[in-house]
């Protein structure tokens, strides 16, 4: 391989061509070039290069060098090598060991390569010789001093080139041979210094010498900038070093704990790592700080310790990458959780935008339903879909307000709120984090954890979360919180301003069927050490323990109510019985006892003053029934069965309504003024609460004022004015899942509802005939059994 062992000066500018031929021998130079002018050395390994060599010293001592356009080829074509070279004279020869060897050349002109005669046994060319111009003018002039003046900077910073390099330019006169000079000096690509040796406007050339000249001298004043740097941190290094050990010999001479210093400095170390805000870093530097000036025992040292321990632990940069793949999350999904469908569509809505968006912030989803209906499991699932931490506490009975933001560090046994508690179990700082029962706080005199959560849950503010023990902002931006409740009434509205409610409603019996066979039932048998095929449980049976043992909304009951069977199962095994031991209808008694519940009405008879409403529970939808009772009195109303205010309100239009319309019901006019009512709500020690069963009360009291009796299989929901108008409620699914379950045949809802009939699914409107009425009358007509239509006069 041809290597440059420097090049020198020539005195003169150009020696004449001594002789003229068609084919000239060529070498290819790798990693270097010759310029005109120039005296290089070079050493020859290639053995067409040597061929090519003794070639010319037989000759006339000429040849032609060329530079390659990749330094590895080892037998390069014509294609590898650069069409503009440099003609040369050997001016010195020398045979080194091994074969090589090293020779001194000096550059005669500027030559192009027409075409590559022969390549063995060495390279022949035809050229064509090019002569150059030089015009010396005052902007050549110019750019010769520009140049000489960068590149005596150049040779300053990069100290890789004698000074003497520089004095010898003053001697140069002639443009080209300047340029030429510094270019063979530049430690520059051979490409740059091919572009020169093409450059034959000796203008051009020197303008571009000072472009190359200019971007290596800014790189060179970089290297210089970092080697400074890393010297000086490597001075500071070194000098802390050296301080640090005499430090140590002095607490040696002095007997004091060497532990103590060397877990500050872990302290340290520690903090150093997890990449904190340069605010945070300082708040916990300082107070490693005054942990070493405190005597070990001390209490506060104990708080200091504690505060910084909490520091390390928690996740300031850590996070775990999304995988937000909606085809995974959807199977996730469906495989954890039977039904649900909008609630299951509206969170891959959920994780696409965030896909789309690439954003952290989002909604606060709060998942609100009835017990038992998958509200816990559903925010697991999507953590496992967007393959995150999950973590979750409940807030249920919480009420001091330091749960949420921590307790200062004056007071003894201070922590952290539940939230950087989370955080740090989570070890991640995107973690999915449920806020079980958010509809469950209470307030007293130590604060209000419902307040305090505003922060936390407002995706606007949570970047820069203040919990009281850390005194320094933590990021929840990342966070994906989640939360549930089973009313969202019940949750401050400035805390729901912050979420999106996702309704998540009861389970059909079909649905809860289908959870039984797929979840439930699997998840049970493997709990009690049963096999596939030792107990045998028919769908029939499934629906029976559903509709007589248990009364619910989700599904809970029903799973303890299997568990019990399959430990009476397993007693039976273990006891020798054989197996598989089969489970049905007929012998279900034998194993839960006596039903429950009855499934569907027991009275199935009209009766005078009884109405059947529907009501809104926190485990569903459900059927109550309102008795009216009218005896001799002087016009008193009684109310039984622990109705709450708004309740006993409804009673009061009810009578009010009667009142109004008492001569077109077929009613004395001033039946008020010598009866008495009682309006009585069964099941009294139960609290009942709301305006839905106003058209319910003012049915029986029609009913038992007019002896016209009230048809057993209709069920009615729905607010009373003073004048008859049938007002909308809420809850309107649950409440015909109940009519569902309790056999009621028709559902008198109000006309305001109807539209929410399409939210209804198919499987609970089947068997029910929904009758919309927007007024009390309407409400009348369907609901007594009368032989003849009543005609009403407005």
């Amino acid at each position: 391989m041809e290597k440059d062992m420097h090049s020198r000066n020539l005195e003169d500018s150009q020696k004449p061509i001594t002789s003229l031929r068609e084919e000239w021998p060529l070498m290819p130079l790798r990693g270097m070039l010759v310029y005109p002018g120039m005296v290089t050395p070079l050493e020859v390994g290639r053995e067409r290069s040597i061929n090519a060599l003794e070639q010319a010293m037989v000759s006339d001592r000429m040849m032609i060098l060329a530079a390659q356009k990749e330094a590895r080829v080892k037998e390069p074509e014509i294609d590898d090598i650069y069409e503009i070279g440099t003609l040369v004279e050997i001016k010195q020869l020398l045979k080194l060991p091994e074969g090589h060897i090293r020779i001194l050349v000096e550059g005669i002109s500027r030559v192009r390569i027409l075409s590559l005669v022969q390549s063995d046994p060495y390279y022949t060319a035809n050229i064509e010789i090019l002569t150059v111009d030089e015009k010396l003018d005052r902007e050549t002039e110019a750019l010769m001093r520009s140049a000489s003046s960068l590149f005596e900077k150049y040779v300053k910073l990069s100290k890789k080139l004698p000074l003497e390099v520089v004095a010898s330019l003053d001697e140069i006169s002639e443009p080209g041979k300047l340029a030429d000079n510094i270019a063979s000096q530049l430690l520059i690509r051979v490409e740059d210094k091919q572009q020169i040796l093409e450059t034959f406007d000796v203008k051009e050339r020197l303008e571009l010498l000072n472009v190359l000249l200019s971007k290596e001298l800014e790189i060179l004043e970089l290297e210089k900038n970092i080697s400074t740097r890393v010297r000086r941190q490597m001075d500071k290094s070194q000098r802390d070093y050296y301080l640090r050990e005499q430090l140590k010999a002095i607490r040696q001479e002095l007997g004091e704990d060497e532990d103590k210093y060397e877990e500050l400095e872990e302290y340290r170390q520690k903090i150093e790592k997890l990449g904190l805000s340069p605010d945070t870093k300082e708040k916990a530097l300082k107070e490693v700080s005054r942990l070493e000036k405190m005597p070990p025992g001390t209490a506060e040292a104990v708080v200091v310790r504690n505060y910084l321990d909490w520091i390390i632990a928690l996740p300031w940069k850590t996070e775990t990458k999304d995988n937000i793949d909606i085809i995974k999350a959807e199977s996730i999904l469906d495989a954890d959780h039977y039904g649900l469908e909008k609630v299951k569509e509206r969170i891959l809505e959920f994780l696409a935008v965030k896909k789309l968006t690439k954003s952290m912030k989002g909604p606060i989803l709060c998942l609100v339903g009835p017990p038992g209906v998958g509200k816990t499991s559903l925010a697991k699932s999507v953590a496992r879909a967007l393959n995150r931490k999950f973590v979750r506490f409940s807030l249920g009975g919480v009420r001091d307000e330091a749960e949420i933001r921590g307790h200062r560090r004056t007071y003894v046994g201070a922590l952290p709120g539940k939230i950087i508690q989370s955080m740090r179990d989570a070890k991640s700082k995107n973690p999915v984090i449920l806020l079980d029962e958010v509809d469950k706080m209470s307030s007293d005199f130590r604060g209000d954890p419902a307040s305090a959560l505003l922060e936390v849950l407002d995706p606007e503010q949570n970047n820069a979360f203040q919990d009281h023990f850390l005194e320094v902002p933590f990021d929840l931006s990342r966070v994906m919180f989640i939360t549930t409740a089973n009313n969202a009434m019940d949750i401050p509205q400035p805390l729901l301003d912050r979420m999106e409610v996702i309704e998540v409603p009861g389970y059909t019996e079909v649905e809860k069927m289908q959870i039984a066979l797929r979840h439930l039932m699997p998840k049970q048998l493997e709990a009690h050490g049963l096999k596939e095929g030792d107990v045998e449980i028919s769908q029939t049976t499934v629906l029976a323990i559903i509709r007589e043992y248990t009364k619910e909304a989700g599904v809970r009951n029903l799973e303890r109510t299997l568990a019990s069977l399959y430990r009476k199962a397993a007693k039976e095994i273990v006891a020798g019985r054989e197996k598989p031991i089969r489970i049905t209808k007929n012998n279900l008694e034998k194993y839960l006892g006596v039903p429950s519940y009855t499934f569907g009405i027991a009275e199935t008879e009209d009766k005078v003053g009884v109405a059947t409403g529907l009501v809104w529970t926190p485990v569903g939808g459900d059927i109550v029934s309102i008795e009216v009772s009218v005896v001799p009195g002087k016009g008193g109303l009684t109310l039984t069965g622990k109705l709450g205010d708004v309740m006993k309100e409804s009673a009061q239009a009810a009578l009010s309504y009667t009142r109004y319309r008492a001569e077109d019901l077929g009613i004395d006019p001033d039946f008020h003024d010598h009866k008495d009512i009682h309006i009585h709500v069964p099941e009294g020690a139960v609290p009942k609460e709301g305006p839905s069963a106003g058209i319910t009360m003012a049915t029986a009291l029609v009913s038992a004022l007019s002896c016209k009796p009230v048809r057993w299989d209709v069920a009615m929901t729905g607010e009373i004015t003073l004048r008859g108008r049938v007002l909308p409620i809420g809850g309107l699914k649950e409440k015909l899942l109940g009519a569902q379950r309790a056999g009621i045949k028709t559902v008198l809802i109000p006309k305001a509802n109807e539209r929410d009939l399409k939210e209804v699914p198919k499987e609970i409107l089947k068997g029910l005939t929904v009758i919309p009425v927007g007024h009390m009358d309407e409400v009348l007509k369907h609901a007594l059994r009368v032989k003849e239509e009543i005609t009403f006069n407005d």
